[in-house]
C-alpha cells in the first residue's frame, strides 16, 4: 500500500487547458473517489496518475516516489476500466493470470493468486469460463480480480460500473466497498454519480472544469458545502436553491424573498445587507407545517410517491422546489402547503461567485 499525492497538476491537450492546477493528497490506504459532471476532467486526471497520460506541469507520487518519468507497468498499480478490457479468446483463469504470466512470476504462485482472488470475489466456479459466457457483474468481479492478483500498491478505478443496470450496480459497489475493507489497498475511483461517491469513499473529490472545487469526507461535504456548485451536486435529490435578499437588524440575520416572506439565516452567517443571496435547503430538511407556523408557501406541481417516500415537486416565488417526507400525503396540483426548513441544516450562498455564507456551525 502508498500514499498517492498529485501536487500542481496541469495537462494541456493543444492549446485546451484540460487540468488547471489539482493538488490531491490520498492516504495510505484510503479509498478516494474523484467526482464530477463530464468532461470535468476526473478520467484524465486517473490516467495521468495510471501513466497512460503524459503530464503537463506538476508533480505525481506513489508511495514517496515521483513517478512522472516511470514507465505504466513499473508504477506498481493495477487499473479496472470502464469496459472490462477482457481478452475474449481466454477463459477467466486466464485472463486473472495474464499480468503475472507475463512477469515471468512460478506458475505455483500464480495459481495461488488467482486461487485467492477468485475466492475473494466468488468465482472459482467460473475460471474455465470465457468472456462471452459471463454476466456484466461477472465479467467486472474477473477484471477487479485481475488486479487483485497483482498485488499493487495501488487500485485505479475508471467508472467501472456504468455499464452495469441499476440493481446490479448498486450490488458491485457494496462488493468493492467490502473488497477495500479487506484488502486496505489505496484506491482512486473514478465516477459521475454522487450515490456512489457518497456511499463508498472515505475521500470524495469534486471536480468541474478541470479544477478540484472541494474535497473531504462524504458527509463534510454533504453538510459544509463550500459554493452552490458542491451544494447542488452531492446530495439526491439535490438542494433546492432559493433566491433572496440578506436583511440585518441588529442580531437578527434574515433572509427575505421576492413574495415578501422571510426565514432566518443559517447561524453564523457573513456577508452584508441588501446582498443577493441564494438560500439552499435539502428536500430532506423540510417538514409540513400550517398557516401560522412560519416557513414559506409552496404550489403543489407533482407529487411522486415512491413507498418509502413521497416526492413532492412545488414551486415558490418563481423557484422549483422538491420535498421529501416520510409520511404519505394526498396532495394535488395546485395545492398550496406550508414548508418549514430545519434551520440548523440550511445554507446561504452569495448570488454572484457562489461561495458559501455560512460555513460556520
Amino acid at each position: 500500500m502508498a500514499a498517492v499525492e498529485i501536487r500542481g497538476i496541469q495537462k494541456y491537450f493543444g492549446s485546451t487547458h484540460v487540468i488547471r492546477g489539482v493538488d490531491i493528497e490520498i492516504e495510505d490506504g484510503e479509498f478516494a473517489v474523484l467526482v464530477g459532471p463530464s468532461g470535468c476532467g476526473k478520467s484524465t486526471l486517473l490516467r495521468m496518475l495510471a501513466g497512460l497520460e503524459e503530464i503537463s506541469h506538476g508533480e505525481i507520487s506513489i508511495g514517496g516516489r515521483v513517478v512522472n518519468n516511470v514507465q505504466p507497468k513499473e508504477r506498481d498499480i493495477a487499473m479496472v476500466f470502464q469496459n472490462y478490457a477482457l481478452y475474449p479468446h481466454m477463459t477467466v483463469e486466464d485472463n486473472m493470470a495474464f499480468s503475472l504470466t507475463l512477469a515471468k512470476v512460478d506458475k505455483a504462485k500464480i495459481r495461488q493468486r488467482v486461487d485467492q482472488a477468485a475466492g475473494i470475489l466468488g468465482l472459482n466456479d467460473l475460471l474455465q469460463r470465457f468472456p462471452r459466457q459471463l454476466s456484466g457483474g461477472q465479467r467486472q468481479r474477473v477484471a477487479m480480480g485481475r488486479a487483485i492478483v497483482r498485488d499493487p500498491q495501488v487500485f485505479l478505478f475508471d467508472e467501472p460500473l456504468s455499464n452495469l443496470d441499476a440493481k446490479l450496480r448498486v450490488q458491485m459497489r457494496a462488493e468493492i466497498k467490502e473488497l477495500h475493507q479487506r484488502l486496505k489497498t489505496t484506491s482512486v475511483y473514478v465516477t459521475h454519480d454522487q450515490i456512489e461517491a457518497m456511499t463508498m469513499a472515505d475521500q470524495i473529490v469534486v471536480m468541474r472544469d478541470g479544477l478540484v472545487e472541494q474535497r473531504g469526507r462524504p458527509l463534510e461535504l454533504y453538510d459544509h458545502p463550500a459554493n452552490l456548485f458542491v451544494a447542488g451536486f452531492i446530495g439526491s435529490p439535490a438542494m433546492n436553491f432559493l433566491p433572496g435578499t440578506l436583511h440585518r437588524s441588529g442580531a437578527a440575520v434574515e433572509v427575505a424573498f421576492q413574495d415578501g416572506s422571510r426565514l432566518p439565516a443559517p447561524f453564523g452567517t457573513t456577508g452584508t445587507e441588501g446582498q443577493a443571496v441564494i438560500f439552499g435547503v435539502r428536500p430532506e430538511h423540510l417538514t409540513l407545517g400550517s398557516e401560522g407556523q412560519g416557513g414559506i408557501v409552496t404550489n403543489v406541481a407533482v407529487v411522486e410517491p415512491t413507498g418509502a417516500n413521497t416526492e413532492v415537486y412545488s414551486r415558490f416565488s418563481g423557484a422549483d422546489m422538491i420535498s421529501i417526507f416520510r409520511e404519505r400525503h394526498e396532495f394535488a396540483a395546485g395545492d398550496r402547503i406550508h414548508l418549514i426548513p430545519d434551520h440548523q441544516k440550511t445554507h446561504l450562498f452569495d448570488a454572484e461567485s457562489g461561495k458559501s455564507l455560512a460555513n460556520a456551525r
